[in-house]
């Protein structure tokens, strides 16, 4: 296994308290009995993960010498380490990305989370909206509650929203989701066979590639807005993805003329150009949106995560009819239906998404203001270039890499999201995403905790490992 592949699965293994060779075995012993780590398993070697990890080889030696007196794992000369037990097929592989992993992790109150971005309250208009929404609930009769493309009251909501935003939509041309993650995974499977090739952008969200390689997709990547789309749409891949407005994770916005000409190049080459719309609403004040990318081809995803709650899984898919009717039969297979009444509060405050995010977008912009302060002083070396909107830095850091800094932070009680994670490319190593949603004194606790970490990190630089390898 890739060394940083394993550093991955680990989580937060270090957050915990004891020395680091019985929390580092703990971990793993806990991988090996769950089957994430099958028999015969061959585990990096000493030195490779000591580096991944950023700690001494006498810990990885420690670690791996519990679990050989455990007989979970053996360890021969000149053959390696590996999971005990006769080798066989395992179980399907499950995500190993750190967007992920990070959720799945218990709450731990010493460690402030950095890495997975979203409000972390409902805000009194989502309240509000719950109790007409429970109003409407106590009218319903003949209505079994199964609405695999969505309920009618939400399709129609989210029509209007793309028909004010200067794109004319019709509901049949509308599929609710239960956020935007489940979205992704419907035209990863809509779209995508074994081995077929999906442009995305390098750097780009975590959670789009691992749908995609869930497909096993062949990704191909492009700079930040598909620059060059028009030369590789013509090898007609299967699906093309971006994120146009406050991409995630650099912040930037395509503009106009850009879109209508990915646009245009996509329904020439009958591409699906998927358009992940969760953040396009977060600008921040005076800053203004482009309309929305719309063609013969495009496919819009949007969701509620970012700008009301996470929390609150509703997503949507736009695009033509055909395709809204395609994926509603996977849904229907998969899922009989999203929850009808956070659907009927989703319809609710639909039509004041923009107000509600207007209200928010001074205090999101103080927020990123004070954390790029707080790390253009204690951390002057890093750099963090400002963003119009969304909810990420994407910082560079001056040397070293993303995921072995990550395991240092994580050590002094900070998770931030290592560049990798998000480059299907293998690029993107000297970079780390951070969230800005944080509290003032937060952000302010957390970059005393990074510039401290930064410290042990080391001054001098440590070299850059290879990229590790996306090959599918």
């Amino acid at each position: 296994m890739d060394p940083a592949e394993l550093a991955d699965r680990l989580g937060r293994w270090s957050a915990g308290r004891g020395p680091l060779y019985l929390l580092l075995a703990a971990r793993l012993r806990r991988l090996v009995d769950e089957g994430e780590l099958p028999p015969g398993t061959v585990l990096p070697p000493d030195r490779a993960l000591a580096s991944a990890l950023a700690v001494g080889r006498g810990t990885v030696v420690a670690a791996y010498e519990q679990l050989r007196l455990d007989g979970r794992i053996i360890r021969r000369q000149g053959s390696g380490t590996r999971v005990a037990g006769a080798s066989r097929p395992g179980p399907r592989d499950t995500t190993g990305a750190p967007v992920f992993l990070h959720l799945l992790e218990p709450r731990d109150d010493d460690v402030i989370l950095l890495a997975c971005a979203a409000p972390t309250a409902p805000p009194a208009a989502l309240l509000a909206a719950y109790e007409r929404a429970l109003s409407q609930l106590a009218t319903v009769t003949d209505d079994i509650g199964y609405h695999p493309s969505g309920h009618w009251r939400l399709r129609r909501a989210v029509a209007d929203h793309y028909t004010r935003r200067g794109v004319p939509t019709d509901p049949e041309d509308v599929l609710i989701t239960n956020g935007g993650q489940q979205a992704l995974s419907l035209l990863a499977r809509a779209f995508v066979e074994p081995g077929g090739t999906v442009l995305v952008e390098a750097p780009t969200y975590p959670g789009a590639i691992e749908a995609f390689r869930e497909q096993a997709a062949s990704l191909r990547t492009l700079p930040v807005g598909l620059d060059g789309f028009e030369t590789v749409a013509r090898t007609r891949p299967e699906l093309a993805y971006l994120v146009s407005t406050h991409h995630n994770p650099t912040g930037g916005v395509l503009p106009p003329l850009a879109r209508r000409r990915l646009a245009a190049t996509a329904a020439t080459a009958d591409v699906p150009l998927v358009d992940d719309e969760v953040l396009a609403h977060l600008a921040f004040p005076g800053q203004s949106t482009p309309r929305p990318l719309a063609g013969e081809t495009v496919i819009s995803l949007g969701s509620l995560s970012k700008s009301v709650w996470g929390g609150l899984r509703v997503g949507w898919i736009r695009a033509a009819r055909p395709v809204i009717d395609r994926l509603a039969r996977l849904r229907a297979v998969h899922d009989l239906g999203g929850n009808v009444t956070a659907q009927l509060a989703a319809a609710e405050l639909l039509p004041r998404l923009e107000t509600l995010c207007r209200d928010i977008a001074a205090d999101r912009q103080a927020r990123h203001d004070h954390l790029r302060a707080e790390l253009a002083r204690r951390l002057p070396q890093w750099q963090a270039p400002p963003v119009t909107g969304g909810q990420t830095l994407w910082v560079r850091l001056p040397h070293g890499d993303g995921d072995s800094f990550a395991q240092t932070a994580l050590r002094h009680g900070v998770a931030v999201l290592p560049g990798s994670g998000l480059d299907a490319s293998g690029g993107s190593r000297e970079f780390v995403r951070i969230h800005f949603l944080a509290d003032p004194g937060t952000l302010t606790e957390a970059v005393h905790r990074l510039a401290t970490a930064w410290q042990t990190y080391g001054g001098a630089d440590r070299g850059t490992p290879a990229p590790r390898s996306m090959a599918i």
